[in-house]
Order: C-alpha cells, then structure tokens, then sequence
C-alpha cells in the first residue's frame, strides 16, 4: 500500500514536472532563436544607423561653443537621465541582478573604445563637414570585418571579402596618403579604427549581458571616465543647446540599444556595412544644417 501510492505520487509529480520542463526547453529554444536571427538583427542595426546622424549634427552645431570633450560627456549624461529609470523598473521587478560583476572588466574596456572613438569624431567634425568626417569614419566596418574573423573566428566568404576591398579601396580615396590631408580627416580615421574595436567588442560580449546592462555599464563608465577631463574644459550651455543636449542623449541612447541589441542576433561581418547608412543622413542634415556636402572624393567612394 505504501509502495504503491509512493509510485502512484511520484508519477503524479513526472506529470507535473514534465510540462513544467518542457515549457523551460520552450523558452530556452524561443530566447535561442531570438538570439539568433540575422533578419531582425539587420533591421535593428539599419534603424540605428539612420538615428546615429541627427545626434551627430547636434554634436556638430554645439561643437561651436563647446568642446568635444564636454559634448560627448553631455551627451552621456543625458542618455543616462533617459536609461536610468527605466533600468531602475525591471530591476525592482528583476529575480536576479542586472549587471554581473563578470560583465563588468568587458563592458568597461568596450566602453573605453566607444568613448575614445566618438570624443574624436566630435573632434573631427568641428573641423571638417560632416558627411568627409564619416567618409574617413567609414573605415570601421572595414576593421571590424577583419577584427571579427581574426577575434571571434568568423567567416570571410567571397563577398564579404570583396566588400573589405572596395570599402578599403573607398577611405583611400577619402583619406589620400601622401597628400595634404586635414588633421580632421586622420582624426575621423582613427575614429573609426576605434569604433571598429567597439563593434566587434560588442559582439563578444552581446551573449553575456543584456542590451538594457550593456548600455548602463556604456554610460556610466563613458561619464566617469570623461568627467576629469571635462573638468578643465566646463562650459555652460544655455537654454536651447540644453534641450538640444537632451534630444542628443535621447538619440544615442536608442541607437546603441538597437546596436547593441542587433549584435546579439547577427555576426560583424553582417552589421558592420550597415554603418554606410549614416552617411544617407550625414550627408542631408549635413546639408540641411550647414549648407556642407560631401567632398568629390567621398561621392566618388561611395557611389
């Protein structure tokens, strides 16, 4: 009688746990997939690329009264008045800590590379129009392509090869070594090798973190980290370039959340020639704004 009503609940308690682990291998397989899909990955990354501009050109018109430093650090902080809430909402609902101290050394040298890329490129576009800063700019997705398949092992097909080449190809016409090229113009350059390290770390470390902690960890770290140096370059903006701020920091917030979103479902070697979409909106808020159009050599790299 014992034995028997033993089996009998352990059998009940099968039923019961059965489903209960299969609906675990559903979700486990749905966020998998989610992970994993290079289509909405793709648009992701295209939205983004397209929002990417609008912060850029407010960088640039402020870019006359401050300094690079002080926007990107401005810029930073008014992400952060965004994203904090927010993040303060799931955790208080979250079973489980946002941020894991495992993420932390990744996230902070990812950050590091992003910070140093975009005070560079704010360097650069106070000096040059906005559209040749990005054509010098552009030549991240050339590094990340390579960067990707050395560091994380992905493939280079024929394709993508040859895409390595002409975009190669199109920042030579850009940059022209051995001739008199801008200091605005090598600075984009380095930039863009800078913002090429961001994307592949991104992608490294797309799987351990989700896109809500990576950008926290982004903006926290961005505004410490240029908090010294700002400190001897204070300026304080008015009413209008305070707004202006805000709408910069709003944009840049979700565009790396759909950045850093997207690189969890696609390699680099996918994402990264959808940067050549900032250059559709460079190229008319650049002309909107401050009547700049792209060099001839930048047309003729890009066409």
């Amino acid at each position: 009688m014992d034995q028997s009503s033993d089996a009998s609940g352990a059998s009940v308690a099968n039923l019961r746990s059965e489903p209960a682990e299969a609906n675990q291998q559903d979700e486990r397989a749905s966020a998998s997939g989610s992970m994993r899909s290079p289509a909405l990955g793709i648009v992701l990354m295209a939205i983004s690329m397209l929002f990417i501009p609008g912060s850029d050109a407010i960088g640039k018109y402020l870019s006359g009264a401050h300094s690079p430093a002080f926007l990107s650090w401005a810029r930073y902080v008014a992400a952060l008045g965004f994203v904090l809430p927010v993040v303060l909402y799931v955790q208080a609902r979250a079973p489980a800590p946002l941020i894991g101290r495992n993420q932390i050394l990744p996230q902070l040298l990812r950050t590091a590379f992003l910070v140093g890329a975009m005070t560079l490129y704010f360097t650069a576009i106070a000096r040059i129009p906005l559209a040749d800063a990005l054509g010098a700019y552009f030549i991240a997705p050339i590094i990340a392509t390579l960067l990707a398949m050395i560091v994380l092992r992905e493939r280079l097909d024929r394709r993508k090869l040859a895409a390595v080449i002409l975009g190669f190809i199109g920042a030579m016409l850009i940059v022209r070594p051995g001739a008199d090229g801008s200091s605005g113009t090598l600075i984009a350059l380095a930039s863009g090798g800078l913002m090429a390290c961001y994307l592949v770390m991104t992608r490294a470390t797309a799987q351990g973190s989700t896109p809500l902690s990576a950008l926290t960890i982004q903006l926290v770290f961005g505004i410490l980290l240029l908090t010294p140096i700002v400190l001897f370059q204070w300026t304080v903006p008015n009413r209008e370039e305070i707004l202006l701020i805000l709408l910069m920091g709003l944009l840049s917030a979700v565009s790396n959340l759909l950045t850093i979103s997207a690189f969890r479902m696609a390699p680099v070697s996918t994402l990264s020639p959808l940067v050549y979409l900032e250059l559709l909106g460079a190229t008319a808020l650049g002309y909107a704004m401050f009547y700049d159009l792209p060099s001839t050599a930048t047309w003729i790299a890009f066409s």
